[in-house]
């Protein structure tokens, strides 16, 4: 018997017990609906959460840092400190691929009556380049003068010098514009807080010197606003130590150690480094290389893992939930096949009788539950679209959708979900027909012809 002929004759013996086939069916289609959904939501939540971590920075690079600079060193041994020499031994670990220091200074920004105490990163150019801009430039290579890229959220910073006043205490937007006017920026804290007082020899101390700095650009903080470079600014690390050293000249730069004699040391220390690897699966490895050089190592990846491990249990019992729904439709194909044995019994030793292969017959009814798999499938993935797209609408309506906006879809089918579950919902229509399909191959001619 050709494959055609049986695949016809396995249609119309469906059709033959319209509501029962439907009713079989429609568990299939429940099923399937259940196990897709409830893994889309798992799926969703474990993608939102890889993407928030991401939005912290990349998820190859590892953030280094001295523990010296922390209190945790043992005072017994010298200082380990992240120098430009330690930082070029990180480039010699292996599946690194660079690696550059940052360094933070405190520094004030004022334009106009406003002012703002700013936490001035200097970055590598490979660093620098990583942060999304929502106008302006990245400083060029070729640049002698420093400026620097704001973040987006830097501005509501700003308070008014005399009242005190700013967008934290009134919620409204101050008067300040970062790439239009000209930002002065107060290197030497100190002096600007002490100023109009007398130091220890009685001298008045002055008012520091203001820089002009000119603004490059200011940072794009996405769909939410709220970014991982959103509050910080960023220049040039080496046009900002050249600042630096050009201000404090032969005195202690604030923030910088200093020798037994509180002279400054001939070389800059950092608060940290970034390290750039190859590749995700080698993140750990390079972290743990780290460590053992004695430094504090931490990356998203980690983060990532921890993350993903939680996540992945979530969606084993998510699954395993609507996993029950379809194994209740294989029941109900397995009766249904039953009961087609019973009703055709007559048919199948007619069938025997007149010489039909046993093969045939087992076919015949693996195809039935296979079709009635097949169809449950594709209707249950329509419906699985349909419920998802509700969950994603009522999700974003929600109080919820606040904490996590630019962060996606709740509940997410991907093309490989959909080619599983049908090929998982076929396989348990043929595996719930076997058993029929085998007693029916199994069956008496003589005693199926005599059967009423």
């Amino acid at each position: 018997m050709r494959f055609t002929d049986l695949l016809l004759l396995s249609i119309n013996n469906l059709k033959r017990r319209k509501l029962r086939t439907f009713l079989t069916v429609l568990g299939v289609i429940i099923g399937t609906a259940s196990i897709v959904v409830m893994l889309s939501l798992g799926i969703g939540q474990s993608e939102a959460n890889k993407e928030m971590i991401e939005s912290y920075g990349s998820l190859t690079t590892i953030s280094v840092y001295s523990n010296s600079m922390y209190g945790s060193q043992d005072s017994s041994t010298d200082p380990l400190y992240l120098t430009d020499e330690v930082i070029e031994s990180f480039k010699g670990i292996e599946h690194v691929t660079g690696a550059g220091p940052l360094l933070r200074y405190g520094a004030i920004a004022k334009q106009g009556v406003y002012e703002t105490y700013l936490s001035l990163q200097g970055v590598t150019r490979q660093y620098m380049e990583n942060i999304p801009l929502a106008e302006g430039h990245y400083p060029k290579e070729t640049d002698t003068e420093l400026s620097i890229i704001y973040g987006n959220q830097v501005i509501r910073d700003f308070t008014n010098s005399k009242t005190g006043e700013g967008f934290w205490s009134n919620g409204e937007e101050v008067d300040v514009d970062l790439m239009g006017r000209s930002v002065f920026i107060i290197f030497d804290t100190d002096a600007y807080y002490s100023q109009g007082s007398t130091d220890a020899d009685g001298n008045v101390i002055a008012a520091p010197k203001k820089y002009i700095v000119p603004t490059a650009g200011i940072v794009d903080g996405g769909e939410s606003g709220y970014g991982n470079y959103s509050y910080g600014a960023y220049c040039d690390i080496d046009l900002l130590k050249e600042k630096l050293r050009s201000i404090y000249k032969k005195k202690p730069i604030p923030g910088q150690p200093t020798n037994s004699k509180g002279k400054p040391l001939s070389y800059f220390v950092y608060d940290s480094a970034e390290v750039y690897v190859d590749d995700m699966d080698n993140v750990a490895e390079v972290q743990e290389a780290i460590s053992s050089m004695g430094f504090q190592a931490s990356s998203n990846m980690e983060w990532l893992e921890q993350s993903q491990d939680s996540m992945r249990m979530q969606q084993a019992v998510l699954g395993g939930i609507g996993a029950v729904s379809l194994f209740v439709a294989a029941i109900g194909i397995a009766n249904t096949m039953m009961m087609s044995i019973y009703e055709r019994t007559k048919e199948i030793g007619v069938m025997k009788v007149l010489g039909c292969d046993m093969d045939n017959i087992r076919d015949m009814f693996l195809m039935e539950s296979g079709f009635i798999g097949l169809t449950g499938g594709i209707c249950g993935i329509v419906l699985s679209l349909a419920i998802s797209k509700i969950i994603n609408t009522l999700y974003m309506q929600s109080e919820a959708a606040m904490y996590s906006a630019g962060m996606g879809d709740i509940s997410r089918i991907p093309m490989w979900l959909v080619i599983l579950a049908l090929c998982f919902a076929v396989l348990v229509g043929m595996l719930a027909g076997l058993f029929p399909a085998l007693r029916a191959m199994r069956l008496s001619p003589l005693s199926a012809i005599r059967n009423e």
